[in-house]
Order: structure tokens, then C-alpha cells, then sequence
């Protein structure tokens, strides 16, 4: 005989072919015990699902809020970017304004040496163009204190010849400030 058939210690029996737990009938049907235990594993998965369907409810009512107020805050920004132009547009219009009096005040510094885009830069061209202007208002007092010029006009020397005695008295009443 060959050795293959000798060694039926190794072959399983039918009996042994079956899994853990299975214990199967001439008609191969679950006993009892294995019909409630399956039973009890449909009843696990189940719930597993129920839970598994609850968490993709919640899932997707967050998602919608999530979505909602993602639109809110785009709405918002949105809301915010055209409040935030106008206000730059106003803040463009008082510093246009703001340079237009500056230069009207200071007439004494020239009008294309005042200049900027903000507040801060204006008020720094106007206090480099008033130290121009108070360095040459101090050269010319410098050079007007060397040549002193009298005060006033010059008396005009008047011709009294020939006029009548009226005409004298007018002109004396005149010169001392009086109507005629």
C-alpha cells in the first residue's frame, strides 16, 4: 500500500472540517444556540449601523451649519471690504482737503513744496518748507539791517508864490489833516 493511504491520521473528518462553533446537522441548518448567536451578531451589526447613521446625521446637520455660517462670514467680509473703501475713499478726501488749507495758511512756503499723501506727510514738508522760509526771512532781515532806508516818503517842497490867501489857508488846514 501506498504511504499516502496509510497515513489517515492527518485527514480531517468532516466533523473536524467545520469552524469553531459550527456545529452543523445532517441538513447542514444552525442549531439553536448558533440561531441566537447569530441573531445576537445581526442584532450588534445592527446598532452599529443605527450608530454609524446617527454620526452621518450629525455629520451632515454640522456641515450645514458649518456652510451657513460660512456664508454669513462671507457676507461679512464682503459687508466690510466696501465699508473699508469708502473709508479710504473719505480718508483720501480729507487729506486732499487737509492739504488744500495747509497750503492756503502757509502762503509764505511755495505750494508745490508742501505736499504728500498722508496727514503726516504733509505737516513734515510744511515744517521743512517754514524752516526754509524763516532762514531766508533771516537773510534779508540780515541784509536790511545793513542798509538802513528812512522811514516815509520825502516832504515835497510846496511853492507858495503865487497863491491867493484861500488857497494858502486850504493848504495849511490840508497838511494838518483837516477838510477843506
Amino acid at each position: 500500500m501506498p504511504e499516502e493511504l496509510e497515513n489517515t491520521e492527518d485527514t480531517p473528518t468532516p466533523e473536524e472540517n467545520t469552524t469553531p462553533g459550527e456545529n452543523l446537522h445532517a441538513n447542514d441548518a444552525p442549531t439553536e444556540d448558533e440561531l441566537a448567536d447569530i441573531q445576537a451578531q445581526l442584532g450588534a451589526e445592527q446598532a452599529s449601523l443605527a450608530e454609524a447613521q446617527a454620526a452621518l446625521t450629525e455629520r451632515d446637520a454640522r456641515i450645514a451649519e458649518l456652510e451657513a455660517q460660512l456664508a454669513q462670514i462671507t457676507t461679512d467680509r464682503e459687508a466690510f471690504a466696501s465699508q473699508l473703501y469708502e473709508a479710504n475713499d473719505a480718508h483720501g478726501q480729507a487729506v486732499a482737503r487737509y492739504l488744500e488749507v495747509v497750503r492756503a495758511v502757509n502762503r509764505e512756503i511755495p505750494a508745490e513744496h508742501i505736499a504728500g499723501a498722508t496727514i503726516e506727510e504733509i505737516d513734515a514738508s510744511v515744517e521743512r518748507g517754514q524752516a526754509i522760509a524763516d532762514a531766508v526771512r533771516a537773510n534779508l532781515a540780515a541784509e536790511n539791517k545793513n542798509a538802513r532806508v528812512p522811514a516815509g516818503a520825502p516832504t515835497r517842497a510846496v511853492n507858495l508864490e503865487g497863491l491867493t490867501p484861500d488857497e494858502l489857508i486850504r493848504l495849511g488846514i490840508s497838511q494838518q489833516g483837516g477838510n477843506d
